[in-house]
């Protein structure tokens, strides 16, 4: 079995990015985005979906950096999962984050789409910008090549309604991405591709 792992590099009038992504990890990073409260939600999706992701990035406007971030995260987990043979494919997590409930199911179908149902009571968090959370999870799908849909179905503390979103996308693509050996070698699809 070949290792899953990936390495992808954008560099843009922009901004520049960098990451280095190993599906079968144990949740180790080194993230840095210039963006603190980013770097923390990104951190989620290595330890609690056991990847090694390590991240830099650097760019002047919020905006392309959490795009192109997505972006190329979500290029390097798909060059990583390759021909996608023997993966259970489509997981789903409900996380609870005090005040706040997270839903994610996702689908690595190769299409690439993202429907997203939240809301947030402030413009910031910290030092993001609230609605690019949703422009992350569009960009990282769509480059990913998956189907995302997210829901937050109660929340009051934005902090915690973003991170326990990204919490439940981490534990819903590791599930996903796991083996099922009951398919060993097998691409889980009726048209045997998934690209």
């Amino acid at each position: 079995m070949s290792k899953r792992i990936a390495t992808v590099k954008r560099e843009t009038n922009e901004t520049s990015v960098s990451v280095e992504f190993d599906m079968d990890g144990s949740g180790d990073f080194e993230i840095t985005t210039g963006i603190r409260m980013f770097d923390h939600l990104l951190t989620q999706l290595a330890r609690h979906g056991t990847f090694n992701i390590k991240i830099a990035a650097t760019g002047a406007d919020p905006h392309h950096l959490v795009e192109d971030v997505g972006i190329c995260l979500g290029r390097a987990f798909n060059q990583a999962l390759a021909e996608k043979r023997g993966i259970v494919r489509m997981a789903h997590a409900v996380v609870p984050m005090d005040d706040a409930l997270a839903l994610v199911a996702v689908d690595i179908s190769g299409r690439g789409y993202c429907v997203s149902e939240m809301s947030f009571v402030d413009k910031n968090m910290a030092d993001l910008p609230s609605n690019l959370v949703g422009h992350f999870l569009e960009s990282f799908a769509s480059e990913a090549r998956l189907n995302l849909h997210v829901k937050i179905t109660r929340g009051n503390d934005d902090h915690h309604k973003a991170e326990a979103t990204f919490k439940a996308l981490a534990r819903a693509l590791d599930a996903a991405t796991r083996f099922d050996s009951r398919i060993t070698g097998r691409v889980p699809s009726t048209k045997d591709i998934i690209d």
